[in-house]
């Protein structure tokens, strides 16, 4: 009896020891987890990657004696073809008025000075910069040795950085909108309520040519039109500036265009 209940008491720990083991290896059984969902990469418009610097230039010459001095905007920061173009445009703009100033007015002038020579200067300013947009002003002065005064005019570009263009001012409005003629009345409304003599033959520099309307720049709130000296009024009077509220062309701005950010 004895070796009966041993060998009861050997099967009995046995069946435990068995029970023990499996429910210890079914404990490291690793579950099933879902696999971390990962962040989706987002593209960063180029125009957060670059960074607008400036080039500074300036030559002084004798016989004739003059000054030519310039700043040319370029970006840096990226080797994006987009960004190349702007910078190959904006300084093929300024090196052309450079050159015309080299032809047309140095060519012209005496070895010997009359007053302290010739000079000329172009000079930028970003008007407005935005969904991948900038609008940058260029501003040029020169003088001829022996000029009564200077000379100014301004030279605009409005490009879309992400396209990697020159915006036209077409390309603001519907084909079959009339925009010039919109532009054109709002400007001679505010033209004629200043004391600039603009109805003393200076009413054809506002008429809704496209030549008239050449400088123009996108800003926040309008249309910014830049009218040049003699353009809409005498000398005196120096260059006009009109801004036309978007408000004003909510009607025909191009729903696909590059004001569809501010037309309500």
């Amino acid at each position: 009896m004895n070796a009966l209940r041993q060998l009861h008491r050997v099967i009995s720990i046995g069946i435990i020891l068995y029970f023990l083991q499996a429910c210890a290896t079914l404990a490291v059984v690793p579950t099933a987890t879902s696999a971390p969902v990962l962040p989706v990469a987002t593209q960063i418009p180029l125009s957060q990657q670059v960074m607008l610097t400036l080039i500074s230039f300036r030559e002084e010459g004798q016989l004739p004696t003059y000054t030519i001095s310039a700043q040319t905007p370029k970006f840096a920061g990226v080797e994006d073809e987009r960004a190349q173009a702007f910078n190959k445009t904006v300084s093929e703009l300024v090196q052309h008025e450079i050159g015309y100033f080299r032809k047309n007015v140095l060519a012209q002038m005496p070895t010997n000075p009359v007053t302290s020579g010739s000079s000329f200067d172009a000079s930028y300013v970003v008007i407005f910069q935005g969904g991948g947009v900038w609008s940058l002003k260029f501003d040029f002065s020169g003088y001829a040795d022996g000029a009564a005064y200077p000379y100014h005019y301004s030279l605009t570009l409005n490009y879309d950085l992400e396209q990697g263009k020159k915006l036209s001012l077409e390309e603001l409005f519907p084909t079959d909108s009339d925009y010039l003629e919109a532009l054109s009345r709002f400007c001679i409304a505010e033209l004629s309520k200043r004391d600039i003599g603009f109805y003393g033959g200076f009413q054809q520099g506002a008429e809704p040519t496209p030549d008239n309307y050449r400088n123009w720049n996108i800003t926040s709130t309008g249309l910014l039109i830049t009218f040049d000296e003699y353009q809409v009024a005498p000398y005196a009077a120096g260059p006009q500036t009109v801004t036309v509220p978007y408000n004003e062309l909510n009607t025909i701005i191009n729903p696909k265009g590059p004001l569809a950010m501010f037309s309500h």
